[in-house]
This record gives C-alpha cells, sequence and structure tokens, in this order.
C-alpha cells in the first residue's frame, strides 16, 4: 500500500509549502504508510526535489521520487541522440539512460518539457529536429502550473508549440500515460493494493489514479478549485489540502 502524492500543488507551491503539507506527510510514516512522490515537473534534477523536500522537513530516499523526466528517458534507447528543449532535470534523466543530449541539430528525438528559459530560439531548434525525423516527446502534457500568484503556462504548452510548428503529434511521458504508469508499477514492486494517487489536477491526476486502478484523491490546493467541482474522473474524496486529508 502507497500514498501516491503530487508534488505540485499537494506539497507546495513555487518554492513556498502548502500549510500542514510536510507534518501530512510524517503522520503517515509514522502510521507504516509508504509515500510515493510523484511529479509531471520535469525542469529540476531529483537531488533538486530531495533538497527541497528537505528544505520543508520530508526526507526521501531517491526511489521514492518519480518525475515525467524519468519516464521519458525510458521511450529512448542507450546511445541514442536527444534534442533537449527542456530543463536540467531532462538532461540528467537521459544522461543516466546513456543517452547522447544536444541543444542544436539532428536527433534521433527531441524531447520537450517546462522550462523557464523557452523562447524562439528553442522552439527553432525542436522544430528543426523534428522536420529532420526526429520524433517528438514530450515529459508531460499538463497546460498549466500552479503557483502562488496563480497559474501560469505548463510544459503542455510548450509542448504544443513545438508539436504545432513540427507538425506531428507527440509521445507523452508523464502522468497518466503509459510510461509514467510503468515506472510506478516499478518502484512499488506492482503491488498497489491499497494504494491510492492524491493530486490537485483531474486530467492527470485523476487519470493516473484510474490508469492504475486505485482511487483518486483530490485537493483543492492547487489547480483545480471548490467552484471546477464536479470533476471527471469523479474522485473517491476531495479535501481542501492534504493535511484535511490525511486527518
Amino acid at each position: 500500500m502507497a500514498w501516491i502524492l503530487d508534488l505540485d500543488g499537494v506539497l507546495w507551491l513555487a518554492d513556498e509549502p502548502i500549510p500542514g503539507a510536510p507534518e501530512a506527510v510524517a503522520r503517515l510514516r509514522e502510521r507504516g504508510q509508504r509515500v510515493l512522490f510523484l511529479t509531471n515537473n520535469s525542469s529540476a534534477r531529483v537531488g533538486e526535489y530531495r533538497d527541497k523536500l528537505a528544505r520543508f522537513g520530508i526526507a526521501v530516499a531517491e526511489d521514492d521520487l518519480v518525475t515525467s523526466a524519468q519516464a521519458a528517458a525510458t521511450l529512448l534507447e542507450p546511445g541514442e541522440t536527444a534534442l533537449v528543449c527542456a530543463g536540467p532535470g531532462v538532461e540528467e534523466a537521459l544522461a543516466a539512460r546513456g543517452v547522447r543530449t544536444v541543444r542544436d541539430g539532428g536527433a534521433d528525438a527531441a524531447v520537450v518539457g517546462w522550462h523557464r528559459d523557452f523562447d524562439y530560439e528553442r522552439l527553432t531548434a525542436a522544430a528543426r529536429a523534428v522536420w529532420s525525423g526526429a520524433r517528438l516527446v514530450g515529459t508531460n502534457d499538463d497546460p498549466t502550473y500552479p503557483t502562488p500568484e496563480g497559474q501560469i503556462p505548463g510544459g503542455g504548452a510548450i509542448l504544443a508549440a513545438v508539436a504545432t510548428a513540427g507538425g506531428v503529434e507527440p509521445v507523452v511521458a508523464g502522468k497518466p500515460h503509459p510510461p509514467m504508469v510503468a515506472l510506478v508499477r516499478e518502484r512499488l514492486g506492482g503491488d498497489l493494493d491499497g494504494s491510492m494517487v492524491v493530486g490537485d489536477r483531474p486530467s492527470t491526476d485523476g487519470r493516473m489514479a484510474v490508469a492504475l486502478g486505485v482511487p483518486f484523491d483530490l485537493v483543492l490546493s492547487g489547480v483545480t478549485k471548490k467552484e471546477d467541482l464536479p470533476v471527471d474522473p469523479a474522485p473517491a474524496r476531495v479535501a481542501p489540502d492534504l493535511a484535511a486529508l490525511v486527518n
């Protein structure tokens, strides 16, 4: 059994922890529950995510954190070349997979993820790779990203720009798509009995729960608000935040 927790909108908003979330994780662990952290945000390296969690009082083993960058890397074979239109988290995951990375020129795949320095030059480089035959891989297709000031464009918005320019349909790796599902099953040893997914976005977290065959618990501390209810897929439980859910 595991609590599969999203990060953005569940544990934090940008660099601000959501009140009560670290304490909720501590309560779960005190009860002997395994907690698996799962994020579609591919921008940061695994160590950076672990350091951020540690700053909020949450110690995390490397095997208890799964990112969409890692899921995207499974779609390439060792020895292939990837043009990276993404952050350092994707660079790290591809290197660990044995994939050569470039920022311009031809490649076997163009890998696109959320990053704040996306610009017209990055769009052009990725589109040119696709025009030259590279397959298009997206770490995730979330249209927005939650922050304390509200939503901003997410990785899906960047991916849509490259897909539109390239004239192709991307293969998406993150929640709720098969590469991420396979990684979660691998990390949990295939045993999901009694597990649940906790997230703030039904289109990714909710559908991830459906793909895993486990309940979806919705928190209203991120993208989804009370006025957005009802949502599809329907959650098993709705709570203001993780602290209220773990009572």
